[in-house]
């Protein structure tokens, strides 16, 4: 059988207590493929495990971007981030690159348009991109639970950082902004 071949492709993917969600990018701001998976039961890391490995055989991105979790100032639980250390041995075992950003990277991404808070970016988002838009979670109240779709844009996030960072090692001495309309 004939292994399809794809352009270089960009696997975003955030992890949460739900599940996951990826977004793959062929370019910055053209998505090729996303989904919001949730899991349940005890064997959710199992579960996450077999889908991105079935998404890096499928697609043989050349770089899968995850959230850095593992860091002192993040506060994610500890199985998440064996999760997410498993997620990246998997992929260097794969010969993909792995990119990690955390949350101060992702804001100083999206602070040359303005965005500073993940409801903020998640708009610009779904300005730039407009498969988008109609996935947008509505604004939380204080006493909600953030949305389930927030992990998509979350996800996004993380792929248009990636792509800022990686144009910002290019041009270097240049100023760059991350231009999403």
């Amino acid at each position: 059988m004939k292994k399809t071949t794809y352009p270089d492709l960009t696997l975003a993917v955030s992890l949460s207590t739900r599940g996951f969600a990826y977004v793959i990018f062929e370019a910055p701001q053209t998505p090729y493929d996303w989904a919001v998976v949730e899991t349940k039961g005890s064997g959710k890391d199992a579960q996450i495990t077999m889908r991105v490995e079935k998404l890096l055989q499928t697609y043989h991105p050349q770089t899968l971007v995850l959230e850095d979790i593992g860091g002192k100032s993040a506060k994610r639980s500890a199985r998440l981030q064996k999760l997410s250390l498993r997620l990246v041995h998997m992929a260097e075992c794969e010969g993909i690159e792995v990119c990690r950003y955390d949350r101060k990277a992702i804001r100083a991404a999206f602070a040359s348009v303005g965005a500073k808070t993940k409801v903020e970016i998640a708009h610009v988002i779904a300005s730039a991109i407009p498969a988008f838009a109609h996935r947008l979670p509505p604004v939380r109240k204080l006493w909600m639970s953030e949305d389930p779709r927030q992990i998509l844009f979350d996800a996004a996030a993380l792929g248009l950082t990636h792509h800022h960072c990686d144009q910002k090692k290019v041009k270097i001495g240049e100023r760059f902004t991350l231009r999403l309309l």
